[in-house]
């Protein structure tokens, strides 16, 4: 399932890789760690904050967040429909980027989880206006022969920042007893930072001249996505039906006696997992088959959801928080090269787009699912379920079609 764009002679592939990765792509991920680090803040204490200072339920905890992550995803096709539309990919991502940044006092502000739902919007809005220019500008800025290490690298920044958002977020909880509005407030810092630095330290690829613009969501263009990619985007949305929001793993870590300041260290574990895994895999998969990393990545989420099912103590709830974040590194930045990989260039931005609105709407509904059960049956019934939807996933990956 390999791009004809990397079918160059080994000599050509070795000079490019000695040279490195372009300027603007180490900026990209600086830029995602500063944001993670800023949503990290809010989001690794927002589930405590939404059921111990708000009332809310566990159901009302996985409709906010499936809502607001399908929105995300949903959000990218309109950006990057936009961006293969205007040929150009940056001022959008900034444009995501600052709205996700203006999102963040609302939650300081938050009185009810009406208000929350409001600024969980926002931000998840932000993120997916960004989410699909910045990949495809990240496939255009990255020779062919480094897509897997380049989206490695981006994806193992953003998860430095994933895991030192929540860190920081222990910290003033300590410092500050408890006060979650107060370190809401300190969220707006990075996020401003994040704006700053991708308007000033990225260069974007100016495309060929080109003739009458053509709107990419037409038949005869759809039409021209092949059959490998519409196998990553169905095998996509499976992966996001087994695995729900990491706001559950934050609930179970409360659930089994955590204190309040500090179950953000859940999404530091899995964040360390996720960020020391992503650059080695993602460089992994420009050498081997990606059929068997994905096959690797959702036998690591099976494991992560059975250990989390029967944990009663703190060391065994971080290794399956450990496993969840190894799987995240495993398969995120690899299921992004195989929809650069199988796309045409000008149709980029779209196809991450499509991908993104069929994995939105495989969360939105994962997310549903998993806070019914959790009302209703427990925990442990909610991670079980994910580890059945996984082994569903593996049996599909199985089956997969030749020339997939």
């Amino acid at each position: 399932m390999q791009d004809p764009e990397q079918q160059q002679p080994r000599t050509m592939a070795h000079a490019r890789h000695s040279a490195g990765l372009p300027a603007s792509i180490w900026v990209l991920g600086f830029v995602s760690l500063l944001m993670d680090v800023s949503s990290e803040l809010i989001h690794s204490l927002l589930p405590a904050f939404l059921v111990t200072a708000l009332g809310a339920s566990a159901l009302t905890v996985g409709l906010i967040e499936g809502v607001a992550e399908s929105t995300a995803l949903a959000a990218r096709v309109f950006s990057g429909v936009l961006s293969d539309y205007l040929g150009r990919r940056k001022a959008l991502a900034v444009a995501g980027y600052a709205l996700g940044a203006l999102s963040k006092p609302l939650f300081a502000l938050a009185g009810s989880a009406t208000m929350v739902f409001t600024a969980r919007i926002s931000d998840r809005l932000g993120k997916g206006l960004r989410g699909a220019p910045r990949d495809a500008l990240v496939a255009d800025l990255a020779p062919p022969e480094l897509r897997g290490a380049a989206f490695g690298l981006r994806q193992s920044l953003d998860t430095v920042g994933a895991f030192l958002g929540p860190m920081l977020a222990v910290a003033l909880m300590l410092l500050w007893s408890n006060d979650f509005r107060a370190v809401f407030w300190i969220a707006v810092i990075p996020g401003t930072l994040a704006v700053v630095l991708l308007v000033a330290g990225v260069r974007e690829v100016r495309p060929a001249p080109a003739g009458r613009r053509v709107m990419p969501l037409q038949r005869a263009h759809i039409a021209r996505l092949p059959r490998s990619y519409w196998w990553v985007v169905g095998i996509g949305a499976l992966f996001a039906l087994a695995r729900f929001s990491e706001a559950f793993l934050i609930l179970r870590a409360q659930d089994i006696g955590i204190a309040l300041a500090w179950l953000p260290l859940t999404l530091v574990a899995m964040n360390i997992a996720y960020a020391a895994s992503a650059y080695p895999f993602g460089r992994l998969a420009d050498r081997v088959d990606h059929g068997r990393l994905l096959a690797l990545g959702l036998a690591v989420l099976v494991a992560a959801d059975l250990v989390l099912a029967h944990a009663t103590g703190s060391a065994v709830l971080v290794a399956g928080i450990a496993l969840w974040g190894l799987h995240m590194g495993i398969t995120q930045g690899l299921l992004a090269t195989m929809v650069a990989n199988a796309s045409p260039a000008d149709l980029r931005g779209t196809a991450f787009g499509l991908f993104s609105l069929a994995s939105g709407a495989a969360l939105l509904a994962a997310s549903a699912f998993a806070g019914l059960l959790w009302d209703v049956y427990g925990a442990s019934a909610t991670f079980l379920a994910g580890a059945a939807l996984a082994l569903v996933a593996l049996a599909a990956l199985a089956a997969r079609p030749a020339g997939s």
